[in-house]
């Protein structure tokens, strides 16, 4: 019936495979928990203890293959109708958590399911709030404002699908390991008439990475959103930053912004990696960011 498909990669995932487990259980239903890893060097041994779990397996792949192959593996392997995909840095803060699913899987309708996510409420510490701020306030969204955008409010972290359907799109394997996969992967469920359904299922982010890393991320991500344009994977319509850039080159506004960027580029960031960041000026350092990539 169920597949709960989980890539990890460096990450303590016994715990999060032990309350899934536990969860399936409860619910008396047929299902397995594979956990691929994706040639990790740490917590191998505290992660091969699922093994040990009914209906479980741990599997540590030979060579690191990025996020894309890992879950199209994950999804090759599973026996059941239905995926469930979650991230290894979450953690079950419903009790009920597979049942919601499993509502959801009485409606045939439905394709793709998002769950959400939110981060915790007391503040991280200073070196990490660039990536708290931003997941509290662009991530963690109410289901309504998630429904006013289903696509491009989908993440990968904490979703179910059909096995068929996910065998109709699958992760883009032929893209740099980057980021964007959700991205790309929500935009071909799209093209495909394929619909994700918002519902209110969250899983709680435990991987908070420092500032200064998260920064650096959101520069690659940058990167790849860049040559995805380019490539025409991506239109400039589909995400607001690339459709905000494409206006500012075609009224030659982007030469202004682009200059001011390099001016203040060093103090913004400086201020991006303190203990209060403005998501207004990280706005604004990854449009200037990716107006420089487009000269």
């Amino acid at each position: 019936m169920l597949s709960i498909l989980i890539p990890t990669y460096n990450y303590d995932t016994f715990s999060l495979a032990q309350s899934i487990h536990e969860q399936a259980i409860k619910a008396n239903i047929t299902f397995e928990i594979l956990v691929y890893d994706d040639a990790s060097s740490n917590w191998i041994s505290n992660n091969d203890k699922i093994n040990n779990l009914e209906h479980a397996k741990f599997k540590l792949l030979k060579q690191n293959i990025g996020r894309s192959a890992i879950r199209n593996l994950l999804a090759n392997d599973a026996k059941y109708t239905w995926l469930l995909f979650l991230d290894a840095d979450t953690k079950i803060i419903n009790e009920n958590f597979i049942q919601v699913y499993l509502n959801e899987i009485k409606n045939t309708s439905n394709q793709i399911v998002y769950g959400g996510i939110c981060y915790q409420k007391d503040k991280p510490n200073n070196n990490q709030m660039l990536r708290w701020v931003y997941g509290n306030k662009r991530e963690a969204l109410s289901l309504s404002n998630r429904n006013k955008n289903p696509y491009l409010r989908f993440l990968t972290l904490n979703f179910l699908a059909k096995k068929d359907v996910f065998d109709t799109i699958k992760f883009n394997v032929d893209i740099p390991n980057l980021r964007h996969e959700d991205t790309l992967f929500a935009l071909d469920a799209k093209k495909n008439n394929i619909n994700i359904k918002h519902i209110d299922n969250p899983v709680l982010h435990l991987g908070l990475e420092l500032s200064e890393t998260f920064l650096k991320k959101s520069e690659q991500a940058l990167d790849t959103l860049h040559l995805f344009v380019k490539q025409k994977l991506i239109e400039p319509q589909d995400t607001a930053l690339s459709k905000y850039a494409k206006s500012l080159i075609k009224f030659k506004l982007h030469y202004l912004l682009t200059v001011v960027y390099w001016i203040f580029k060093t103090p913004i960031k400086k201020h991006l990696l303190k203990n209060n960041p403005s998501l207004i000026l990280f706005d604004f350092y990854r449009l200037g960011y990716y107006l420089n990539l487009s000269k």
